[in-house]
């Protein structure tokens, strides 16, 4: 099953429009939300967290993955956690010693990946535990946040200014 999901992997870089597509209707405002930015992410903490969109329109978390910040670019279209190699590498990963037997398309074209199993990811205290990823062989220089956090956490909201994560 997670083959045929690695193979989805279409559209890595559509962040902004697969969001468009779970927009809030009524912009609420949550006081209680905490807010992730490129620069901040808090963990332990089991409420609702907010990630602010960017002037650029994307929405970017600075997340802790097994205890490591790394930068990722949210795509509610990625099937899965996404790493690039650098980043993969700065988290203690072997990339030289992975099966790289996925074929996925990124914003570059056809590449290959290899799956890992991440013991945490937490953005703004929305913590995930064994969280199926990619590390993607060539063409992906920012990590993304795909459906195998995403999808795991109790729901999430996008409206015009922020993703709204619920634990």
């Amino acid at each position: 099953m997670f083959k045929f999901a690695a193979i989805a992997l279409i559209g890595a870089l559509s962040a902004v429009g697969a969001a468009k597509a779970v927009v809030s209707l009524d912009d609420l405002r949550h006081p209680e939300l905490r807010t992730a930015t490129a620069a901040t992410a808090r963990l332990d903490s089991t409420g609702p967290a907010q990630i602010n969109k960017d002037a650029d329109g994307h929405y970017w978390a600075e997340a802790s993955v097994d205890g490591k910040a790394v930068r990722f670019l949210v795509d509610t279209g990625a099937t899965a956690v996404s790493l690039s190699l650098n980043d993969a590498r700065r988290l203690g990963i072997d990339t030289a010693r992975l099966d790289y037997d996925y074929s996925v398309i990124t914003a570059d074209g056809r590449t290959r990946a290899a799956s890992v199993k991440l013991a945490s990811v937490s953005v703004a205290g929305a913590r995930v535990r064994n969280v199926d990823a990619l590390v993607i062989e060539k063409g992906l220089e920012t990590s993304l946040l795909g459906m195998s956090y995403l999808g795991r956490l109790s729901s999430f909201e996008a409206t015009q200014k922020a993703l709204i994560l619920h634990p």
